[in-house]
């Protein structure tokens, strides 16, 4: 390793959190994890900055070179972060141009693999960590349970975990538990009915007995005979499968037509896939990102409390088999990771293993006693003296003067039609107006869930003395718009992909057009929690799902629940009967109040206003609130 001090002004930095280490480890685990992605990619087209807190000396010894081999890296404090990393939590990646920034784990780990294939196109393997379709940890904490169990809620409670074992056996991680229990459901992907068959004819061929029952995975807690027997025969072919691709083989396929009896099997006979690794039969990001946080948990049980192994075949059996992984092991050893040698398990009675049918599950169900629909509610809402009332429109007929903006400025530069496009402008003009009649001088504005910019490029482009960011999940949408705002000149703009939650800057004002979903109730949650005005204009109501943890709530599950028809929240669309439309209308407009009576509770003045034309959106409701 080599401590280094020279100008941020060239290439791609990453800013990484350091608090401390320990023997093999840098705290926090982000860093670790983000490391560890760099060694297995041979990355190093990245200038690497540690970032300590005050309290944290800035001496280059602070790191052992055992832990983080062949990486140059620079050691510097929080004041020293670009302005636009100061706004974020780490891990961070800023362009030259200081003025896009990419942060939270899941966000930097995918775009550090994506650079490493664009610098050597030969390393196309290290596209596989994406996954089927690319998509592998690319759904956001807030909407994705998976993601959030593996970027956020895993390395914390691995941290908190390390941080408070001692000599009394602990308390292990309810995440760790949610893994284990992730490791024994059947797999689910693409084409598996094709690998199914293939499953059931090996078993038939082996004499393996009958075939699992639909939805029940195999436990992997055998007797060693057992174990050896599985080894042989029904595992065989997702370890061959999973492999394959690791190798650069083909999978395995059967040269002969299938016998008929498999050919016709059911699908609800046809025994389940079983876990290979952590998302299925593939090696994947997310098994990079788990292998620092797990390890390290391992190490504590198998030092202090080796009796709890037993409890984790699962978790235990994927350590093992994530060692057998090219290069995972000289990328571990280079960050100082040295991987345990366990015991093999044998039958764990019933008293060690741990319910995990009593475990929360990863995945979030709707509520299945939920019955009802608008009519009977609207009307026990009604009997209570609770109406549909709307704000009066500050001003329905104002409008951007479209003419005389540069052409980049409009959303007709998008690719969208030109009737969408009016649509869009007519949704514009009555965000902006809002806006610019707030915004004084100097003012922080941040556009959240900004897609391609419409609404942030002209709010930059009309307001040269605000700053305005955008912050949004997808990367091309965020691309796009840089690209447009480039072509403009915009001085005063900053581009952060992330999620919502990775954003901790001030600000003055937010706004957010259509922002899906529980999005809004985000969007509306942080402006409060900052003190920041907001202009939401809500969408996909029908999407609001557990918003418990949210403001608002008490008329979200009108028809929401079910969903195997559309709900009544979509039911607005111009071309339904005039009746639908209403009802649609006043559902949504229940839900929009309950979340301005919400923002009231915490010091705010808030207005459901009907945007103008209403024809702009069948989602046109707007939400305007200002702290009192």
């Amino acid at each position: 390793m080599k401590a280094i001090k020279k100008s941020l002004t060239e290439e791609e930095y990453l800013y990484l959190d350091f608090s401390h280490q320990t023997k093999g480890c840098i705290f926090p685990l982000h860093t670790s994890v983000t490391l560890f992605l760099l060694s297995y990619c041979d990355c190093k087209i990245f200038k690497i900055c540690l970032v300590v807190t005050k309290e944290v000396s800035t001496d280059s010894s602070l790191l052992r070179d055992d832990l983080i081999q062949d990486v140059e890296i620079q050691i510097i404090s929080r004041q020293e972060l670009p302005p636009i990393v100061q706004n974020c939590c780490l891990p961070a990646v800023v362009e030259r141009s200081d003025n896009f920034c990419r942060a939270g784990l899941a966000v930097v780990l995918r775009h550090i693999i994506q650079k490493s294939y664009e610098a050597d196109p030969l390393k196309k393997e290290l596209l596989e960590l994406l996954g089927f379709k690319k998509t592998c940890l690319k759904a956001c904490a807030e909407v994705s349970q998976w993601t959030r169990l593996c970027e956020l809620t895993i390395p914390l409670a691995i941290e908190n975990f390390l941080r408070e074992s001692s000599d009394q056996p602990p308390t292990i991680p309810v995440e760790i538990l949610q893994l284990e229990k992730k490791l024994s459901e059947p797999v689910r992907v693409h084409n598996d009915d094709k690998l199914r068959r293939q499953k059931l004819k090996q078993q038939k061929a082996d004499g393996v007995g009958p075939p699992l029952t639909k939805g029940k995975a195999k436990s992997k807690v055998h007797t060693q005979e057992t174990s050896e027997e599985l080894d042989s025969s029904s595992e065989s072919l997702e370890l061959k499968v999973a492999f394959s691709k690791l190798t650069v083989q083909e999978e395995p396929a059967t040269t002969n037509r299938e016998p008929s009896h498999i050919r016709k099997a059911k699908a609800s006979d046809l025994p389940p896939l079983e876990h290979v690794f952590a998302e299925g039969l593939y090696f994947t990001l997310a098994d990079i990102v788990l292998l620092p946080c797990v390890h390290h948990f391992l190490v504590i049980i198998c030092k202090k409390f080796s009796e709890k192994l037993v409890e984790f075949p699962l978790l235990a059996s994927w350590y093992q088999r994530i060692q057998e992984v090219p290069r995972v092991k000289t990328a571990a050893s280079k960050c100082g990771i040295q991987f345990l040698h366990l015991p093999k398990l044998l039958t764990v009675s019933t008293e060690q293993r741990p319910n995990l049918s009593e475990v929360p599950g990863v995945e979030e169900h709707s509520d299945p006693l939920f019955i009802g629909g608008p009519r009977p509610t609207m009307a026990k809402l009604m009997e209570k003296g609770i109406e549909v009332m709307f704000s009066p429109h500050p001003c329905p007929t104002w409008t951007v003067d479209w003419n005389v903006l540069p052409a980049a400025v409009s959303p007709k530069e998008g690719k969208m039609s030109s009737d969408r496009a009016l649509r869009k402008q007519q949704q514009l003009n009555n965000l902006v107006y809002v806006v610019t009649n707030q915004a004084k001088p100097g003012d922080r504005i941040v556009d959240f869930c900004s897609g391609g910019g419409h609404v942030g490029i002209v709010l930059a482009h009309m307001l040269p003395s605000c700053q305005v960011t955008l912050i949004e999940n997808k990367e091309l949408s965020l691309i796009r718009a840089k690209k447009r705002s480039d072509e403009l000149g915009l001085s005063n703009i900053w581009f952060i992909q992330a999620n919502m939650e990775y954003f901790t800057g001030m600000f003055n004002i937010g706004v957010a057009l259509h922002a899906c979903g529980v999005a809004t109730d985000m969007v509306i949650e942080h402006c409060i929690k900052t003190r920041a005005s907001f202009v939401t204009c809500p969408c996909c109501y029908g999407f609001i799902q557990n918003t418990s943890n949210f403001f608002g709530g008490c008329f979200y599950n009108f028809e929401a629940e079910d969903k195997n028809k559309p709900t009544f929240y979509y039911q607005t669309a111009v071309q339904l009967p005039p009746q639908r439309r209403l009802m649609g209308k006043q559902c949504m407009c229940l839900v929009d109040l309950d979340r301005a009576r919400a923002a009231e509770e915490c010091g705010y003045s808030v207005q459901v206003i009907s945007m103008e034309p209403e024809s702009c959106s069948p989602k046109n409701n707007m939400i305007v609130g200002v702290p009192i």
